[in-house]
């Protein structure tokens, strides 16, 4: 791990989620628990609460180039967080913007389904994902579901299949691929990371509780945040989990709506 005097600086490219457990508002809340000055470009606006999502309204593609643009022209970003890209326009913008003035570590999780199981994109919106984005990052994060839609494939029901599916996705473009297994029935939850050819798994037991509402966005926000701060690729991936677990259990303190409440990004400061 590299040390600097100054507080370091993390961007996320997400949708805004008005609960706040997910999105633009949960990777804020996670850079700013883990101690990163984090900065925010929108991508899209959506009407939603704890038990579903009532609608997507996409930004128009200039103004989300614009964002970037004034952003980036400022602000010295460590580590992006990409997550809801609605358009094949939207990841091109993305993906000039980046490469003009490229971060140390891009973080892509690919968020296509909510936890409600709404959809969030359509299928050219996929493909942009897959096609676009994908080779653009350091590490993508999708979960079982989402790997599945990516390769238009079957999804995991086990280890060996999480193995499998792993490797397939590598050969979409990307240098690191983190595969969460929560989907998988048991009383673990296990995650794998496969780095330059050397597999890690990441194991964690099953928080009992139904605060799941944007566990994704968080979990790849925090692996951006200690990535900003200089960590390699695998210690930041497991504090990332184990800083989750904490958050996932201390929820039951937050009584925030009717459906799938959000994990508590600040346990452990209220």
């Amino acid at each position: 791990m590299t040390t600097s005097p100054f507080i370091p600086n993390a961007l996320t490219i997400a949708g805004s989620d008005p609960s706040g457990g997910a999105g633009i508002q949960a990777d804020l809340k996670t850079f700013s628990a883990l101690g990163v000055y984090g900065t925010s470009v929108i991508t899209a606006l959506t009407a939603q609460n704890t038990r579903g999502v009532a609608g997507v309204h996409a930004l128009p593609t200039d103004f989300i180039a614009a964002q970037l643009d004034t952003l980036l022209d400022d602000v010295a970003i460590e580590a992006v967080k990409i997550g809801m890209v609605a358009s094949e326009e939207v990841a091109i913008v993305i993906r000039d913007a980046l490469a003009r003035r490229r971060p140390r570590w891009i973080v892509l999780d690919p968020v296509m389904v909510a936890k409600s199981g709404d959809v969030l994109v359509d299928n050219a919106g996929i493909c942009a994902v897959r096609e676009i984005l994908v080779p653009l990052a350091d590490l993508i994060t999708p979960n079982l579901p989402e790997a599945a839609v990516l390769l238009d494939y079957k999804a995991a029901q086990n280890l060996a299949d999480m193995e499998a599916l792993a490797s397939r996705l590598e050969t979409l473009g990307t240098s690191n691929v983190l595969l969460k297994g929560g989907h998988l029935r048991g009383e673990r939850c296990p995650d794998l990371l496969i780095s330059n050819n050397e597999t890690q798994w990441l194991d964690a037991p099953r928080v009992d509780t139904d605060n799941l509402h944007g566990t994704g966005c968080t979990l790849s926000s925090a692996i951006a945040a200690y990535l900003a701060q200089g960590h390699e690729l695998f210690e930041a991936v497991g504090q990332a989990k184990a800083w989750l677990s904490q958050a996932l259990s201390a929820s039951k303190r937050l009584q925030v709506g009717k459906g799938r409440g959000p994990v508590h990004h600040f346990h452990a400061w209220w």
